[in-house]
C-alpha cells in the first residue's frame, strides 16, 4: 500500500483506515508493505492510534543508491528492457555515472529519466537514447534540486 503519508489519523476516514491496517496485521497471515514519505514527520505514529500502528510495523528507511556496481547493474537491467530499434546496447551502462549524478541515485528518478528519453526517441523517430536526449528530459523537482553525494 502506497501513499500512507496522505493518511490523517485526525479524520474519521483516516482513523477507519488505521483500524483496518491494524485489523489486517492481526488477522491475516501475510506480509504487508506500506510505503510513504516522511511518515514519522507526518504524524502517522503520533497519538493512541499512531502508537498502535507503530507497535505493529517496522520502519525501513530508504536511501539513494550509492554509485556502485549495483547501480550500474540497475542501469543495465533498465537498458535491457528497452525496445528501441536503433539503440546501441551498453550506451546507458556507459553513462551510469552521469545517470547517478542526474538522479541522485534515486530509482524512481532514474526510471522516469530513461522512460522519458525512450518516449522522446519513439516520437522523434531516432529510436535511440543518447546523453543529449537524456539531458533534454525534465526530471521531478526533487531530482532537479538534489545534489548527488559521493558513494561511501
Amino acid at each position: 500500500m502506497d501513499e500512507l503519508h496522505n493518511l490523517s489519523l485526525a479524520t474519521r476516514s483516516g482513523a477507519e483506515v488505521s483500524d483496518t491496517l491494524k485489523y489486517f496485521s492481526e488477522r491475516i497471515p501475510a506480509t504487508f508493505v506500506y510505503a510513504g514519505v516522511d511518515l514519522e514527520a507526518n504524524g502517522l505514529f503520533n497519538g493512541t492510534r499512531g502508537r498502535q500502528i507503530a507497535s505493529r510495523f517496522g520502519v525501513i528507511e530508504t536511501v539513494a543508491f550509492p554509485r556502485t556496481e549495483e547501480w550500474t547493474g540497475l542501469v543495465t537491467t533498465l537498458e535491457e528492457a528497452l525496445r528501441l530499434h536503433h539503440h546501441r546496447p551498453g550506451t546507458l551502462e556507459g553513462l551510469a555515472h552521469y545517470l547517478h549524478d542526474r538522479t541522485g541515485g534515486m530509482i524512481g528518478s532514474l526510471s522516469h529519466l530513461i522512460r522519458g528519453a525512450a518516449l522522446d526517441a519513439i516520437l522523434d523517430g531516432t529510436e535511440k537514447i543518447t546523453r543529449k536526449s537524456l539531458q533534454n528530459v525534465k526530471l521531478d523537482r526533487a531530482a532537479e534540486t538534489r545534489k548527488s553525494k559521493p558513494a561511501s
